[in-house]
């Protein structure tokens, strides 16, 4: 790891701490909704679309408002306030109403430090090593996420384990994501002052469209890891015992993350892409199968390096890195959030095997098409000779 900037480090503790606080939400999000506050999975899919949909314009917007104004760490300092303040509100939820517009606020956050972090992370590569750095930020804040998870599992060991507790663990969040907020404004470096740009979008970026669709549309039929968490608890596992699954999921990707990079910088963000889709694929058939722990490490496996691959890649390729990175996570905001309305309201309406059986359809249809996609542009494999020069050359 001699290769990553020390900026990149700090920035890696920052969404250690954010991802932590993040973790103590998500593993206890789908059982609040649904046993807590006694709401049906249609409206825990409401929640968790209204979650990702909401961040939408805001990562867009503010992917261009870096580009055009050549503003970074502003927006990454307001973006993780935001986040540290709203997360610990949800203590005081009541409906899955609150609870939606609460976590659309923390994601609101997210949305506005996302394509900045990107573009900063970018500026802080090393030559031929985009993969790499971005494959060490996502460690570290998947290991935030692991953390978490395990604070989770053994405050239940040693508690009880009641609704009170739950809303009390809400508002410890507000430690870590503190201590985050703190990090990003004393210790991260901003980018060099730019010249505000009068044009920001690259035109020649539309060749990007493409791998970008594709990717958001493998996103609409795939369960979320909420879905997954809810999954377990419906198949008799306790709340002392999801924590568990939540630690597998992070562990695999904090695992595999770093490594996945070197790979990405080493064959190629088209192939790393095809063999994360077909992880995706084998989540959701060991879902299909009762075989939960492996559909928790194969969607972890699935997330650590589709992104790395997708985030390597614009980096690489991106001329308006930050208007294409908003564009990016825009699109998993909105792709994600149609998805979770879409499985949330089959499984409640037609049962969980329709809503799996789609997800297989759909995921396998979508990895057949990034192969053709590929084998066209005759991009699937790049030697590892030439590893040097693929910056342009991965799709």
């Amino acid at each position: 790891m001699k290769t990553i900037d020390k900026n990149i480090i700090w920035l890696g503790w920052v969404s250690f701490f954010t991802d932590m606080a993040s973790s103590m939400i998500t593993t206890l999000l789908p059982i609040f909704v649904v046993y807590v506050l006694h709401e049906g999975v249609d409206k825990l899919g409401i929640v968790i679309a209204v979650a990702t949909f909401i961040s939408y314009a805001f990562r867009i917007l503010f992917g261009y408002l870096s580009d055009r104004l050549g503003i970074i760490k502003p927006f990454l300092v307001a973006g993780y306030l935001i986040s540290a303040v709203a997360k610990p509100l949800l203590a005081f939820s009541s409906t899955y109403a609150s609870v939606a517009l609460l976590r659309g606020l923390e994601r609101m956050g997210k949305a506005v430090r996302s394509a900045p972090k990107d573009v900063l992370i970018s500026a802080y590569s090393r030559k031929n090593a985009s993969g790499k750095t971005f494959g060490f930020h996502k460690m570290m804040d998947i290991s935030g996420e692991l953390v978490g998870a395990l604070l989770i599992l053994m405050f239940f060991m040693l508690m009880q384990k009641d609704e009170a507790f739950i809303r009390t663990l809400f508002a410890w969040t507000l430690i870590p994501g503190l201590i985050a907020a703190v990090i990003i404004l004393f210790f991260v470096k901003d980018m060099p002052l730019k010249v505000k740009k009068k044009e920001v979008y690259d035109p020649s970026d539309r060749k990007l469209f493409t791998l970008l669709g594709i990717y958001f549309l493998f996103l609409l039929f795939l369960f979320s890891d909420q879905y997954l968490i809810l999954k377990a608890k419906d198949e008799g596992f306790t709340l002392a015992q999801i924590p568990l699954f939540v630690i597998v999921f992070a562990l695999t990707q904090s695992l595999t993350s770093y490594y996945s990079g070197v790979l990405i910088d080493r064959r190629g963000s088209g192939l790393m892409l095809l063999l994360s889709f077909l992880f995706g694929i084998a989540s959701m058939v060991a879902l299909a199968l009762d075989f939960l722990w492996l559909s928790f490490i194969m969607l972890g496996l699935f997330t650590v390096i589709s992104l790395n691959a997708m985030r390597a890649y614009i980096s690489q390729e991106a001329q308006s890195k930050g208007a294409v990175f908003g564009i990016f996570y825009g699109g998993v905001a909105i792709f994600a959030s149609l998805g979770a309305l879409l499985i949330g309201y089959i499984w409640e309406h037609f049962g969980f095997e329709s809503a799996v059986r789609l997800s297989i359809g759909g995921l396998t249809l979508l990895t057949l098409l990034l192969f053709l996609h590929l084998q066209r542009q005759r991009k699937l494999v790049v030697p590892e000779h030439s590893a040097s020069q693929q910056g342009k050359e991965d799709f």
